[in-house]
Parts: C-alpha cells; structure tokens; sequence
C-alpha cells in the first residue's frame, strides 16, 4: 500500500484520469478527492474539445464528436463518483439525488468535495 501511496504523489491529471479510466467498471472500493476531481476536470475538457470540433466541422454544438465523448464516459464517470461516495462513507445509491433539480446536484458536490473519511469502512481502506 506504501508503494502505490508514493507512486500516486507522483501523479498528473492525465494519469488520475486514466486511473478513472482503468477502473470503469469497478463500483466497490474508494476513490480519493483527487482522481474524481481530475477525472471531471478531463471530462469537461474532453466534452469542450468535442463540441468545437463538432462547430467547426458539422456547424453543430451537439454533434458526432460529443455524443462519442459522452457516451464513452458515461460508466466511467458513475464509477468513479461511486466510488468517490464510497470514500465519504456513504453509499453509491446517493448518487441518484442528482435526479432531483439543484437541490439533489448541491447535495452532491457537498459529498463530492468532502475529505475522505479516515477510517475503514465497508467499501475498504482509506484512499489516500
């Protein structure tokens, strides 16, 4: 655990989004702050990146280029924001408030940003 701790410190963003990435069907154990956050912050680079080719290409905002991007993240980005839940101790199932209007998407990003919660729970060991 030691060794993958130093190996993560030397992380870039590209590399906590392909941690996401590697990991897009893995809904069970934890995912730290950190590698949700990065995974998002690429995602919505990703999603810019594919709605300017889509303008400058098919004169379209939603076309070819962002329906690919979005559809290829999608299990990737409920996976790590389960497991992101996992990490503050909550359950997978809270991500479902985000069908709720503003109020569930505020919930949310509270849970999003809160620190991992120290102690084993039973989704498995810390993450950091």
């Amino acid at each position: 655990m030691e060794n993958k701790n130093m190996i993560e410190n030397n992380y870039n963003m590209v590399d906590w989004f392909k941690k996401g990435l590697r990991n897009y069907v893995n809904f069970s154990g934890r995912a730290r702050r950190k590698e949700y956050w990065y995974f998002v912050l690429v995602q919505f680079i990703l999603m810019f990146i594919a709605m300017v080719l889509d303008a400058v290409i098919f004169n379209s905002e939603t076309g070819l280029f962002y329906v690919l991007v979005a559809l290829g993240l999608f299990l990737p980005s409920i996976a790590v924001g389960v497991r992101r839940l996992h990490d503050t101790s909550r359950s997978g199932w809270w991500l479902l408030m985000s069908l709720i209007p503003l109020i569930g998407t505020i919930i949310l990003l509270v849970f999003f940003a809160s620190d991992t919660k120290p102690e084993t729970n039973r989704w498995g060991p810390p993450a950091k």
